[in-house]
């Protein structure tokens, strides 16, 4: 394909046996099913040299033209233990596709293994990488945005709210980047790690069993909002028993407050996970709201 993406090993990410999966290949949609190591040398911090220590991203470039020049790195959720990479990861890129926007599926590092802040460099070094890269995949470096889900969506959130200019004295061209996002898609996210409205199992599994209160409050996302935080659209169900929806009103409000662009929207059922809810008659509509978002802020194609 391209020279950067040539001598890395094609990983075949297939689509078949969803419902939605069948319907975008049939809109146009098409994968380039090229997963990269984030850092081909080795990850800073990895303790071991199997699948696990080894953070990738999967591109997913649109068969038809990227009007809009648009990138997305999608950021599966699992509780900071596993990764849902179909139902959050794939099945998302596909729908990015079908629209003309190219996907980036993130496969970061976990818990127990890793805590913070390896999960966030693995994140930063994303949006660094599809940025310095941004020619080769047809999109613009100023529209380069991230898809988060669950604890995902943390992951997403602290990226948005904790980022740099990048390094311009790095030999490494991707280090030279910045690892803002230039948008932020939050899908029934994982935002607070204070009691009470905290999903205890992410918290666990990014901080471990007891960490420092301070660092608890720094990485609850929402004491972090500030005014050149991303573009933001939210949403979340009011029923989900897993997150509190509470996670999503308390960075509405802080975005609200900052003066940062928000869009939410919350829908009584649902419950947790349910991805693009292409079987929910009530909900599978979110995925419309944030087409429609993202067409009136030039980020996706008509």
């Amino acid at each position: 394909m391209r020279g950067f993406l040539s001598g890395i090993a094609v990983m075949a990410v297939m689509a078949g046996g969803t419902g939605f999966g069948q319907q975008a290949a049939m809109g146009g949609a098409a994968t380039v099913d090229k997963t990269i190591l984030l850092w081909p040398a080795g990850a800073p911090g990895a303790m071991g040299d199997e699948d696990v220590d080894k953070p990738t991203l999967t591109v997913y470039l649109p068969v038809g033209e990227n009007a809009t020049k648009t990138g997305v790195i999608v950021a599966p959720g699992g509780g900071y233990l596993h990764l849902s990479m179909q139902k959050e990861g794939a099945d998302i890129a596909l729908w990015l596709n079908a629209r003309g926007v190219a996907a980036f599926v993130l496969k970061y590092r976990l818990g127990p293994k890793y805590h913070h802040p390896v999960e966030l460099g693995d994140a930063q070094r994303a949006i660094r990488m599809v940025r310095a890269h941004a020619a080769e995949y047809g999109v613009a470096a100023d529209h380069i945005g991230m898809f988060g889900f669950s604890a995902g969506g943390h992951l997403t959130a602290t990226a948005g709210t904790r980022f740099d200019a990048g390094d311009a004295a790095a030999t490494d061209v991707v280090e030279r980047q910045g690892s803002r996002p230039d948008f932020l898609v939050l899908a029934y996210p994982v935002i607070t790690l204070m009691e009470p409205m905290a999903h205890a199992g992410s918290r666990k599994y990014l901080l471990g069993d007891a960490p420092d209160a301070a660092l608890v409050q720094s990485l609850s996302a929402e004491t972090q909002v500030k005014k050149d935080t991303p573009p933001t659209f939210l949403f979340a169900t009011t029923d989900d028993g897993t997150v509190p929806v509470m996670n999503s009103v308390m960075i509405y409000s802080a975005l609200v407050k900052a003066g940062v662009p928000v869009e939410m929207h919350l829908f009584q059922h649902g419950g947790h996970g349910a991805g693009l809810a292409v079987a929910n008659p009530q909900l599978r509509v979110w995925p419309d709201l944030l087409a429609k978002w993202m067409r009136e802020r030039g980020l996706m194609g008509q």
